[in-house]
């Protein structure tokens, strides 16, 4: 049995699968948790990775190994390959003016490099950095992303010029091309504030590529979302809709997208295609926020649901609850509307809230297919997929076949056929046991009451 292993590196852990690499199988696991916070010491993810592996057993008998990881962090290095301070993670919004800066700066983000500053981006971040704390910006020799500085230390590299990367990490730093796959200095540059043309990179390697490890290779690794489309074996034509704390949509894409709105994130993905991406601040907590109020669990509230008519007597929930960012609304609030004595039941609540979740990440499926994706079928993953209401409400609410797979580390699992990739030359086609599908009638005019209902809301607040 050939052994490969992938990795996890996520905001909260790491996780470690050793896999078949013919098969896909998970031989053994293990994790480890990472502190809480949103600036980070990596040592930290160091750690947690050994702890990981030896949970799992150690490394022993593995070929190749890949590494996963949160996307857009900040890991600034010195010339002798030292963290400058603790790396600012996605999730931390203190560069939100700085991303403001940026897009009055330069016009042509979308274009350049497929998205709009955000502060959860590491340009951002760096001019953060160079504004907030301009002696550390200084001596900034090398920009790392998490997974990047990871698989430095799991290598045992000691220079810079060691680092590496994959486009669909790079293609969320702001200022990396992935159409011309390519960096973009004079936007890293506008970053810091200062000429970066001698500021380190990590090569970008190929999605088949590898590098030399501690007696096993080392593939070029991935950003989550890219790394979970390729445990889910995505091709063109499908969709993850993540429904965890946040909600994520992401299609994969045999064409770049560039959306000038800032809507859809136009970044690469793990196979050599794009993954365009939104994201929403709401998600799964919908459905926990409407047990609360109706005093059920999640089971009593899918029965519930699932006892009401689609577009739930005409009550439609906008479950802004906690302020958005798809649409990019961070102020806003929840609003459940259309009450009437005759339709104010807790059957068509449980049924609004479920559509309403499946509104606002239909949002997102409609934004992607603006810019010319094609969604003909999404796979629902994420703590909010247990529930058989969303199950079943979705394919009715998104119009196309909904795909349920089976719970697991799909982010770990991506990166571990990536790394079945690197090591045989062929990409495995490993197959999802235990994976459900669920279709029914398209019913378009709840999406179309939801539209209705969230652009009168967003019209009509100031708040």
């Amino acid at each position: 049995m050939t052994l490969v292993a992938g990795v996890d590196t996520s905001t909260q852990s790491c996780k470690v699968l050793i896999v078949d690499a013919a098969s896909g199988r998970v031989v053994r696991r293990g994790q480890a948790s990472h502190p809480d916070g949103t600036a980070v010491d990596p040592e930290h993810w160091w750690r947690a990775f050994q702890q990981a592996v030896e949970q799992a057993g150690g490394l022993g008998g593995v070929e190749a190994l890949s590494v996963g990881g949160q996307q857009h962090g900040m890991v600034a290095l010195d010339a002798d390959g030292r963290v400058i301070r603790d790396a600012l993670l996605w999730n931390d919004t203190r560069s939100a003016q700085a991303a403001e800066d940026l897009r009055a700066e330069f016009d042509g983000w979308a274009e350049a490099v497929g998205h709009l500053p955000l502060a959860s981006f590491t340009q951002t971040k760096l001019r953060w950095l160079a504004d907030a704390e301009p002696e550390n910006a200084a001596r900034v020799a090398a920009v790392a992303l998490p997974h990047d500085w990871l698989t430095w230390r799991i290598r045992g590299a000691r220079t810079l010029q060691d680092l590496v990367t994959d486009r669909s990490d790079a293609s969320g730093t702001g200022y990396f091309d992935s159409v011309a796959d390519e960096y973009r200095r004079d936007l890293l540059s506008l970053a810091l504030r200062r000429d970066a043309s001698d500021v380190v990179l990590p090569r970008v390697l190929r999605p088949d590529e590898a590098v030399e490890g501690p007696g096993l290779l080392v593939a070029a690794g991935a950003g989550d979302n890219a790394a979970a489309a390729l445990g889910l074996g995505l091709a063109p034509g499908q969709t993850s809709l993540s429904i965890g704390t946040s909600g994520v949509v992401a299609a994969v894409s045999s064409t770049p997208v560039a959306d000038a709105s800032g809507t859809v994130n136009g970044f690469a993905d793990a196979s050599g295609a794009w993954l365009p991406l939104t994201a929403t601040l709401n998600a799964a907590r919908i459905l926990d926020a409407a047990r609360t109020v109706l005093g059920v669990d999640f089971d009593e509230l899918s029965r519930l649901a699932l006892a009401a008519q689609p577009g739930a007597g005409g009550l439609t929930l906008v479950p802004w609850f906690e302020g958005e960012r798809t649409p990019n609304l961070p102020d806003a609030n929840a609003s459940l509307v259309g009450m009437t004595l005759g339709n104010f039941t807790r059957e068509n609540v449980a049924r609004a809230a479920v559509e309403g979740l499946l509104g606002l990440m239909g949002t997102g499926v409609d934004a992607v297919r603006a810019l010319g994706v094609d969604v003909r079928r999404v796979s629902l993953i994420g703590g909010g997929a247990r529930s058989e209401a969303v199950r079943r409400i979705a394919p009715e609410v998104l119009g196309v076949p909904v795909d349920v797979p089976p719970s697991g580390e799909y982010v770990a699992l991506g990166a571990a056929r990536q790394a079945a990739w690197a090591l045989t030359g062929t990409l495995p086609q490993w197959e999802l046991e235990g994976s459900e599908t669920y279709e029914a009638q398209a019913r378009p005019e709840v999406m179309e009451r939801y539209r209705e209902q969230a652009d009168r809301i967003a019209a009509s607040n100031d708040w």
